[in-house]
């Protein structure tokens, strides 16, 4: 497949529409959400005007659309929005996802959940806790992914909540409880690696089998969590490889709001990982090049793909496209390759609404062109 240079991909989840969330509810549309949802099919003719399900639920009686055909609709709307910004990997937005780690958890065999904790800024997952042996119930994300399959007209990259991140916001009871001494840090350690390795390979693994087999070839495992403990980095590292082991994929890790460089070299035992995707945008100050960090991949002779964060995802002031070719022209330089490089978000803009990551992502668009424009001008 030929890219441009700088291709762009999405990198997590989107704001789910008020008409989803009403609607998937079986509540009455109220004037906001219709309003919303007869603008955005203006825009991106994500469904046809004269379907008769829409037209019902566009009216006093939008609670006899069936829920299942809502949330359709909803994975319609986060694939078209993102093809209709150009992007060259797409998914949709999570749109059939509870949370990230509360969708996969549901999926597996040894967990108790136990309650709401905050997670950020307002946001709260419902946390579980190991209380006996990790399995699969069956595998997930199948259906969302066959479903995008049948409809994608750009390549499809499925993100996966890793087994590191999954044992980090869970209580290890089960692994932890069956060591002797598991109050001291060496116990505690092994305890949390066999937990990590028993997601990946009873959970994770046979997951990413199926969806391969259903024709999935891209493949984002997300590790959030990778940066709250970074003596834990082989951790990591170990759960990636034992997730992935053997299966015909193209793998990348997004690793968002860390200091990497606590993270090297034990994350580069990553085997195969092909691309790192990475935050920056967040922390790129007149007085702070967040790029130059990317040395850290030269010094220790890294050089697989980066997917390279320049939209900041928690803040609404957005970017203009010279800044962001800008940033992909100072990491390039560093690198030292521009044909390494991705062009994504830091993260997931669900804490976005969806007017302002529009017009983030279009930025993102804009800003590649310029700066492939600016690498074929150098050298000709």
């Amino acid at each position: 497949m030929t890219r441009p240079l700088f291709p762009s991909q999405e990198i997590g989840s989107l704001a789910r529409p008020r008409w989803q969330l009403l609607g998937q509810r079986g509540a009455l549309l109220d004037a906001r959400a219709r309003t919303e949802l007869t603008s955005w099919n203006e825009r991106i003719h994500f469904l046809p005007s004269e379907d008769p399900a829409l037209k019902l639920l566009l009216s006093e009686r939008s609670t006899e659309v069936p829920a299942a055909t809502v949330r359709d609709w909803g994975s319609l709307f986060g694939l078209r929005y993102l093809e209709a910004l150009g992007l060259d990997r797409v998914y949709d937005g999570e749109a059939r996802r509870v949370e990230m780690y509360e969708a996969a958890v549901r999926h597996m065999e040894g967990f108790t959940f136990e309650g709401h904790v905050r997670s950020f800024d307002q946001k709260y997952y419902l946390k579980a806790a190991a209380t006996g042996p990790v399995g699969l119930t069956a595998p997930y994300h199948l259906e969302e992914f066959r479903f995008l399959k049948g409809l994608a007209k750009q390549e499809l990259k499925l993100p996966v909540t890793g087994p590191y991140t999954i044992a980090d916001w869970s209580f290890n009871e089960h692994y932890l409880g069956r060591r002797p001494g598991w109050k001291h840090r060496a116990a505690r350690r092994e305890a949390q690696r066999e937990f990590v390795e028993a997601v990946a390979r009873n959970a994770i693994r046979p997951t990413l089998k199926a969806l391969v087999a259903a024709g999935c070839r891209v493949v984002q495992i997300d590790e959030p969590a990778a940066g709250t403990h970074p003596d834990e980095a082989e951790l990591v590292a170990a759960g990636f490889n034992a997730a992935t082991e053997g299966i015909d994929a193209e793998f990348s890790m997004h690793i968002c709001f860390s200091d990497y460089r606590s993270l090297f070299p034990a994350l580069l035992e990553a085997k195969r990982c092909s691309q790192w995707a990475l935050e920056f945008a967040n922390r790129d100050t007149a007085d702070h090049d967040a790029y130059a960090e990317l040395e850290l991949l030269n010094e220790y002779g890294d050089h697989r793909a980066v997917g390279l964060g320049v939209l900041d995802v928690h803040r609404d002031a957005v970017e203009t496209p010279e800044v962001v070719r800008d940033r992909i022209l100072r990491a390039a330089k560093v690198l030292g390759d521009p044909s390494r490089l991705w062009v994504n978000p830091d993260c997931g803009l669900r804490t976005r609404s969806l007017e302002v990551a529009w017009q983030k992502l279009t930025s993102l668009g804009q800003g590649a062109r310029l700066a492939r424009a600016e690498i074929a001008g150098s050298a000709s």
